[in-house]
């Protein structure tokens, strides 16, 4: 019980030099992983490339060989910096694959280079290969896995009550489960449908990032508008504030349906699949703080099918073309920034609702327009 409270309290609001000590500390050991890994850098890909020549002297160019010809390519200072952006940008209604898409732009991962042949076609004969954009999408896919840990800590005792009305011990609890299931299942099939078309129409789009930012702002504020001036309460602030719901399983199966069709929107990379199901619980009645906590737990089977499947599809060619401790050091960055990045999102929405976010979309939309469109 003691160590329990004290690993509680780490995660609870902190004075502010509790928190500047613990980012000193945090930055403090990622330089120091990144310089270890920069100094290693180019004597790893040296030996790689020599290794990878003398292997394939004397061999005929038509035969597919079995290995990668590169290095690993996202290092300590990728992967890293991929968790941060994970952990932060996941559940704020920003979108966090557009802000991963931009940020692989920024570190040179959206490239063409060949990293090993896919591992359904090594005895087929063809020459398509795994390339690094498409090592760096997948991987992106996968560190959701530090952000799906944050809500299951933060949100433990409702996944337990959860839990506890599947085996018929808490009605309350059965029903919010069956609430999120439904929820989760328009954008299960309309996802495994499109999902490889939108890939390769939107994936790495970054002018459709910035139009799917910009709609989604506007969206927000029209939203956020909508609710702060409710025609039927136009005096009393505080009846614009009282949320039409108290409880979350107090949502209809047709309201949960709307918040799933809802979800189906994020399918569209910048889009946010926290901004797309925060504004569906808002329009069917709950007030911010619980639907950020509905959006909270839909995205845990959301992102934990989206993950799986990726690995799935993608782990066999990523496990030989992506060292396993960036990767794990990555999950581990991600969760701690999604824990800070959930309690910040709670805390803005009950004082400053959507419109800061909206706004923001705006400037990156902006921003990445000038940006990237003049390089494309």
């Amino acid at each position: 019980m003691i160590f329990s409270n004290k690993l509680k309290s780490l995660f609870l609001p902190t004075p502010l030099w509790i928190n500047r000590c613990f980012f000193i500390s945090f930055i403090a050991l990622t330089t120091t992983l990144s310089l270890k890994e920069a100094l290693n850098a180019d004597t790893v890909e040296t030996t790689a490339h020599s290794v990878s020549a003398l292997e394939n002297l004397g061999k005929t160019t038509d035969k597919i060989t079995d290995t990668a010809t590169h290095s690993k390519p996202l290092n300590y200072i990728d992967c890293i910096t991929l968790g941060i952006v994970e952990g932060i940008t996941e559940y704020l209604p920003i979108s966090s694959t557009g802000h991963l898409l931009i940020t692989n732009e920024l570190l040179g991962l959206n490239s063409d280079q060949p990293l090993v042949r896919k591992v359904d076609q090594l005895n087929s004969g063809t020459a398509d290969t795994y390339t690094l954009k498409e090592a760096a999408f997948s991987y992106v896919i996968i560190i959701q896995a530090g952000a799906i840990l944050a809500v299951v800590f933060l949100y433990r005792s409702t996944l337990y009550n959860i839990l506890l009305g599947l085996v018929g011990r808490h009605p309350r609890g059965r029903k919010l489960g069956f609430l999120i299931l439904l929820s989760f299942l328009p954008a299960a099939v309309i996802g495994l449908a499109f999902n490889e078309w939108i890939e390769r129409q939107l994936g790495d789009n970054l002018v459709a990032i910035a139009l799917a930012l910009f709609i989604g702002a506007l969206a927000m504020l029209f939203t956020e508008n909508k609710r702060v001036r409710k025609p039927e309460q136009p005096k009393e602030k505080a009846n614009r504030d009282r949320p039409m719901l108290e409880a979350l399983d107090e949502l209809s199966y047709a309201q949960a349906l709307t918040i799933g069709f809802a979800q189906c929107l994020a399918l569209w990379p910048g889009m946010s699949r926290s901004m797309v199901t925060i504004i569906g619980g808002y329009w069917v009645g709950l007030a911010p703080q619980k639907a950020a906590e509905y959006s909270f737990l839909l995205g845990l089977i959301t992102l934990s099918a989206a993950s799986a499947y990726k690995v799935y599809t993608d782990g066999a060619a990523l496990s030989q073309t992506l060292s396993l401790k960036p990767m794990l050091l990555g999950c581990v960055v991600a969760f701690f920034s999604a824990i800070y990045a959930i309690r910040f999102l709670v805390s803005c929405l009950n004082r400053y609702g959507l419109a800061p976010f909206a706004w923001y979309r705006i400037g990156l939309a902006v921003i990445i327009l000038v940006l990237f469109l003049p390089k494309m």
